[in-house]
């Protein structure tokens, strides 16, 4: 599997994968998401794939290859609209030419792709393209699109980045996105590729592969941890079964109706009598039990 994610900010573009391919207990697969099409001051471009490796070097070569019918090719496209286009057509070719053989071997054709760039003339541009050769655009009320293993990372962009948002923060941001990712799931690793892209420079302006030794990365993955946790021991606890006079951090009110779904015993099970006693927070359990 995989994590990659692109951003589109005012700014520029930032652009983070993993090179992970396989997480088996003796075999672990190494292969870079990142390919870049590049003519310095006219296009500068970034294409991240998760999904199927084979399916995915196949789009990638073909891509750099391919033609339309009018003479357009990644290399001359005039817009990102059109270069992207090329791209959802490279993977219905590979379809084509690749589905049926591959489910034939119980193989599902499973591609995702997160395409961006600028050409020279118009604004920074991102897409998502699906197995199927549709895509969609990041727009200013989605600003980032991400595939593969996306959920773990996801809550730290959302809270953080906006169109506003500088280069540096979103790239910290993506690290951290990455960083929560590689603590939650085995099959996404290290090394890391990070490209970050500033605007109307119509070439790569920052680029890092990341590995373990990399400096910056030891420090957002020790750094955030630590912080996460301070912060979070830093946060009261709930206040359970209070009265009507408390106001602060009350979880549950002395005269709040609420009940779980209790399951009914079946007969014969005997229920001996109980007296159940108030509820606490768990910090007035432990004071309690110290005394």
């Amino acid at each position: 599997m995989t994590y990659c994610v692109g951003m589109r900010l005012n700014a520029g573009l930032v652009f983070l994968s993993d090179s992970r391919t396989n997480a088996g207990v003796d075999q672990v697969g190494t292969f870079r998401k990142m390919s870049v099409f590049e003519i310095p001051g006219d296009r500068m471009m970034v294409m991240m794939t998760a999904g199927n490796l084979s399916i995915s070097q196949s789009i990638r070569q073909l891509v750099s290859e391919l033609s339309t019918a009018d003479g357009h090719t990644i290399w001359n496209a005039p817009n990102m609209y059109e270069a992207a286009r090329l791209m959802g057509e490279a993977v219905r070719q590979v379809h084509e030419r690749d589905a049926q053989s591959l489910s034939s071997f119980g193989i599902e054709f499973n591609v995702s792709i997160i395409f961006g760039g600028q050409i020279k003339g118009e604004r920074c541009r991102l897409f998502q393209i699906y197995s199927a050769g549709n895509f969609i655009e990041s727009h200013d009320e989605n600003t980032y699109f991400q595939i593969g293993e996306a959920k773990y990372g996801k809550p730290i962009i959302d809270r953080v980045v906006t169109p506003t948002t500088s280069l540096d923060d979103a790239a910290k941001c993506a690290l951290i996105s990455m960083d929560s990712t590689l603590r939650s799931n085995v099959s996404v690793g290290l090394p890391l590729d990070l490209l970050v892209y500033e605007s109307d420079k119509l070439e790569v302006t920052h680029f890092v592969t990341i590995d373990e030794r990399n400096e910056y990365f030891q420090m957002i993955r020790n750094t955030w941890g630590h912080q996460l946790k301070s912060v979070f021991e830093g946060l009261d606890a709930p206040v359970w079964n209070a009265a009507p006079d408390i106001a602060g951090n009350v979880l549950h009110s002395a005269n709040a109706v609420s009940k779980p779904v209790r399951m009914a015993p079946p007969a014969g099970v005997g229920i001996p009598a109980v007296s159940r006693s108030p509820l606490q927070t768990l910090s007035q359990q432990f004071h309690d039990g110290q005394q």
